[in-house]
């Protein structure tokens, strides 16, 4: 339409999921929510942030290209259990003109309590030839205004955090003094 109107996307700092519900399928024999649903919530949540940019199944259909995840770093804090209600915040930390780098908190609805996180990079793909190519001009533009809106965020502190084992005082085995092997305590 030659008189429309657009306005300036308005981005929420952090940005807040609707609220999704652990299924009674998705419990595993511990008793607790298995770790590939948590997942399946954290994906459900990206899907609801960036279509506030413009990536959402229209664009797939309309430009022929999408994002996929290529790495992603989840911590488990608490347990989740069958009919637990969760909520997913969202903070973009970083992007460039191919990427984008977001950090995930997954937390009880009605409690608060965190139950897990998960840092993301994900890469935007044409779907013709399946290559990491440019985002267009316009979802940059509304990539941007989102990172200043989340650029008042502190960073996560656990954002480029490393899988590691902390070093623990070594135990002995049952060997003598000398012979001793030793092993990490966990």
């Amino acid at each position: 339409m030659p008189n429309e109107i657009r306005t300036t996307a308005l981005f929420f700092a952090p940005f807040v999921s609707s609220p999704m519900r652990v299924e009674p399928q998705w419990i595993d024999y511990n008793g607790h929510l298995n770790m590939a649903y948590y997942h399946v919530l954290f994906d459900r949540a990206v899907d609801e942030v960036f279509a506030l940019v413009g990536l959402n199944q229209d664009y797939i259909e309309a430009r022929k290209a999408s994002f996929f995840a290529a790495e992603c770093h989840v911590l488990y804090k608490r347990e989740l259990t069958e009919g637990d209600m969760v909520r997913v915040t969202a903070q973009l930390i970083a992007f460039d003109d191919k990427r984008l780098h977001y950090y995930l908190e997954m937390r009880h609805a009605s409690e608060g309590w965190l139950a897990a996180t998960s840092e993301n990079l994900s890469l935007h793909v044409d779907m013709t030839n399946r290559k990491v190519t440019p985002f267009p001009a316009d979802i940059l533009a509304n990539l941007a205004i989102m990172k200043a809106a989340h650029a008042q965020m502190p960073r996560p502190a656990t954002v480029g955090r490393m899988i590691g084992m902390p070093e623990k005082s070594a135990i002995t085995l049952g060997a003598p003094e000398a012979e001793r092997e030793t092993e990490t305590r966990h």
